[in-house]
């Protein structure tokens, strides 16, 4: 009788540091349990902002790699795989004249790429970005386009390509809870329902993990990011958000779903079952 492959896990991202606010605990849980857990970044956040006052940086793309290395350490995860392209920035810092940044690149190359690395690694599970691109950054938008896409193509691939797709999935709650913190969003646009959401992942055995990722991206939690101009009390409650649960929505399916919510990203996938048991 053949073994199963391996059970894999491809979690593909825009930016060092989107990997730890979102699926950073459940990239720790599965990689403890056995999983391969692959983390493809598309760009090296070159056009980020750096938020601890009076640092300078020679090159920001270089440092925030080393970053996101200390985070997938963090994460006890393998170290990550860069697809090569530029972050697009946003604000004052878009990068319109950039012809690698991600908005200005065809998503159906980005596509050919993670194909190629579907191809390579052969995930069971693929994760990425929801729809809204968690607050609607382009580079979030791209690539949750070419992700689902790659896993619509790739079908056709040996082994029949991934059997699961799945979104990051923003509660309403949780985007009401941006919403106060500052992020222009609507909450009612960008936080699904809950019926929406397939697995909700207990990550809070994995607090400590996901706290020493969050602070490996040290140029995006300084002082004057998002996190470092919250009130104890907005921090405590973001704190709660993010270290107990992460939740996820179905994008595809190849297989049967046979209960819903599911207890896991692999629950009810042949050969794989034990691992949400």
């Amino acid at each position: 009788m053949t073994p199963e492959p391996q059970a894999t896990l491809l979690a593909v991202f825009a930016h060092p540091d989107d990997e730890a606010f979102s699926v950073g605990g459940t990239l720790t849980h599965y990689a403890r349990r056995g999983v391969r857990v692959v983390l493809a970044c598309a760009t090296r956040g070159e056009a980020g902002k750096i938020t601890v006052p009076g640092m300078t940086v020679d090159d920001l793309g270089q440092q925030r790699e080393q970053e996101l290395r200390a985070a997938c350490r963090a994460l006890e995860i393998p170290e990550p795989v860069f697809l090569d392209y530029h972050d697009s920035g946003r604000y004052e810092r878009t990068r319109y004249d950039d012809p690698l940044a991600l908005m200005n690149v065809n998503p159906l190359d980005v596509e050919v790429r993670l194909r190629a690395l579907i191809a390579d690694v052969q995930p069971q599970v693929m994760v990425t970005f929801d729809p809204h691109g968690a607050y609607g950054h382009v580079d979030h938008l791209q690539i949750h386009r070419a992700a689902t896409a790659a896993f619509f193509s790739s079908g056709h691939l040996p082994g029949g390509g991934p059997q699961r797709l799945y979104y990051t999935a923003l509660t309403h709650a949780a985007a009401e809870g941006l919403a106060r913190m500052g992020q222009d969003l609507d909450p009612l646009v960008y936080g699904v329902s809950e019926g929406t959401v397939a697995v909700r992942m207990n990550v809070a055995a994995y607090a400590e993990n996901k706290k020493a990722a969050l602070a490996a991206h040290g140029t995006q939690t300084g002082q004057t990011s998002l996190l470092g101009r919250m009130t104890p009390q907005e921090r405590a409650a973001l704190e709660t958000r993010l270290l107990g649960t992460e939740s996820f929505s179905i994008g595809g399916t190849r297989t049967a779903i046979e209960q819903y919510p599911l207890r896991g990203l692999f629950g009810g996938l042949p050969g794989y079952g034990e691992l949400d048991a």
